[in-house]
C-alpha cells in the first residue's frame, strides 16, 4: 500500500501511544500499530502527542495586529480600547485590514491554529472589514477554516444602522449572527436585541455567537434572555454566548438557578482569559474580581465551554501571540482548574470543545477524519500546557504547512548535561 503522509509512534491526547496515523487523499484512514505502508513523507512523533488542530472560537480579524494605530491604549481598559476602535474605523482601509489578517493566519498556521471564528464590526455604513475578511476567508480556506460572525461592535439597537447593517453582512456571506446586548442603553433594549438576532438566526438557519454580558455588573443577565430565546426558537446547539463575564459577580443563589437554565437550552459558553481577567475588575481595589466566568462550575452542569483568544496586539490588547496553549495555560490558573483531569480537559477547551461550538466537519484523529494533525514537543496534554509545547509539525489535509524545531538549550556545566530537552525534565523521566 501506497500512502501519502505516514506519522509514527503517536501519542494521542486520550493516552494511547505506539500507534501509527495513514493519511491519504486529505483524509485519516488508518489509526493503529505497525502500520505497513510506503508513504510519500514519514513523519516520527518519537512517543510526542500528535493533536488535531487548536480553535479559536473567539477573534477580533478585523481588529488585530493594529496596535497603535491611531493611538495607544494609554489606560488599558475595555472601554478605552471600544473608544479607539471608534478613532481607527474611519481610517481603515481594504489593503489594510487584509494585510494584517493574512500576516495574523500565518503566525496561527505556525501555532497548528488552523480553524477561527473571527467577530467583525458591522456598525461601519462602508461594511469595508466584512468585504476584506470575506476576501480572507476566501485567500485562506485551503489551510485555515475561517468562520465570521456579523458583529454590531456599537449596539444593534444603539447604532443607529446596525441592524440593517447585520443583514445586508448576512446577505453578502457572513456565516453567524452576533450581537452585544449589555451594550445598548437598556436591559430591555439588551433582552429585545437577543430576540431580533435570535429570530433572524432562525430564519435564516444559522448559529448565533452573542458578546454576552461582558461586565462586572451582577444584574447583567442577558445569558438568561439569550438561554430563553435558545428554547423558544428551537436553535438548541447552535448558540454560544461569550465572556459571560458578569458570572463572577453573580451571588451563589441566582448562578444556582442560571447555570442550569444554560445547561437546557445548549448553549455553548466562551471563555477569554487572556482578556477577561485583564479588562474586568478595573474599578475594584482589594479584594479584585477575577473576571473570567464561572468554568468549572459551567462544566460541572454539562454546558459545552470552550477558551478563545479574542485579541492580538489591537486596541484591546497589546500582547497575544496566536498560541491557544497559552490560552489554555492562564484559564488553568485563574479557574484554579489543577487537579490532574481538570488540567488535561484545558486541552479540549482549545480543540475538541471549540470545534463542537464551530460545527467542523471531519474533525479528530480517527478514520475518515481530515489529515488536520500537529505534532507537539510534549508528550501528554498536560505537559503541552505546562511547556506550551513547540510545534513540530503541522498538517493540513495530509500536507505539512508547518515545521518548527524542538526547542532545546546547549549547557556547558560540569558534570551535567549538555543538552536540555524542557519536555524531559516531567517526574519519571531522566533529565
Amino acid at each position: 500500500m501506497s500512502i501519502d503522509l505516514l506519522v509514527r509512534n503517536a501519542r494521542l491526547a486520550d493516552g494511547r501511544s505506539g500507534l501509527d496515523i495513514a493519511c491519504e487523499g486529505g483524509r485519516i484512514i488508518a489509526v493503529e500499530p505497525g502500520i505497513d505502508a510506503e508513504a510519500g513523507q514519514v513523519i516520527d512523533a518519537g512517543g510526542r502527542l500528535v493533536s488535531p488542530p487548536f480553535v479559536d472560537v473567539h477573534f477580533h480579524m478585523d481588529a488585530t495586529l493594529s496596535l497603535g494605530l491611531p493611538r495607544m491604549n494609554e489606560s488599558g481598559t475595555l472601554l478605552e480600547g471600544i473608544a479607539l476602535w471608534g478613532e481607527l474605523k474611519p481610517l481603515l482601509t481594504h489593503e489594510a485590514v487584509i494585510e494584517r489578517a493574512l500576516r495574523y493566519c500565518d503566525l496561527a498556521v505556525s501555532q497548528g491554529l488552523l480553524a477561527i471564528r473571527s467577530h467583525v464590526d458591522v456598525c461601519d455604513d462602508r461594511l469595508l472589514a466584512v468585504e476584506a475578511l470575506l476576501e480572507v476567508r476566501d485567500r485562506v480556506k485551503d489551510y485555515i477554516d475561517l468562520q465570521l460572525v456579523a458583529f454590531p461592535q456599537d449596539g444593534y439597537y444603539r447604532s443607529p444602522n446596525a441592524a440593517r447593517n447585520l443583514v445586508r453582512a448576512l446577505d453578502m456571506g457572513v456565516d453567524i449572527v452576533g450581537g452585544i446586548p449589555h451594550f445598548e442603553r437598556s436591559m430591555a433594549d439588551g433582552a429585545a436585541s437577543l430576540k431580533a438576532l435570535c429570530e433572524i438566526a432562525a430564519e435564516r438557519g444559522l448559529r448565533v455567537d452573542i458578546h454576552c454580558d461582558e461586565s462586572d455588573d451582577p444584574l447583567s443577565r442577558h445569558i438568561e434572555a439569550l438561554a430563553y430565546e435558545t428554547q423558544r426558537l428551537g436553535l438548541q446547539g447552535r448558540v454560544a454566548g461569550s465572556h459571560l463575564t458578569s458570572m463572577h459577580s453573580m451571588d451563589n443563589y441566582y448562578a444556582s438557578k442560571l447555570i442550569p437554565l444554560i445547561a437546557e437550552a445548549g448553549v455553548h459558553a466562551i471563555a477569554n482569559p487572556l482578556i477577561n481577567i485583564t479588562l474586568q475588575g478595573r474599578h475594584d481595589t482589594y479584594p479584585k474580581r477575577r473576571g473570567m466566568t464561572r468554568v468549572p462550575e459551567l462544566r460541572a452542569a454539562g454546558v459545552n465551554v470552550a477558551f478563545g483568544h479574542d485579541c492580538v496586539m489591537d486596541p484591546w490588547y497589546s500582547l497575544g501571540s496566536g498560541d491557544m496553549l497559552e490560552v489554555a495555560h492562564m484559564a488553568l490558573h485563574v479557574g484554579q482548574m489543577t487537579a490532574r483531569e481538570a488540567m488535561a480537559w484545558c486541552f479540549e477547551a482549545v480543540t475538541t470543545n471549540p470545534a463542537r461550538i464551530m460545527g467542523l466537519e471531519g474533525y479528530g484523529i480517527a478514520p475518515g477524519c481530515n489529515a488536520d494533525l500537529v505534532v507537539l514537543q510534549a508528550a501528554d496534554p498536560i505537559e503541552a500546557i505546562r511547556l506550551k509545547a513547540a510545534r513540530l509539525f503541522v498538517v493540513r489535509r495530509g500536507r505539512v504547512i508547518s515545521e518548527g524545531t524542538p526547542r532545546a538549550s546547549v549547557l556547558d556545566l560540569p558534570g551535567r548535561p549538555g543538552v536540555l530537552d524542557p519536555a524531559a525534565y516531567a517526574p519519571g523521566r531522566e533529565g
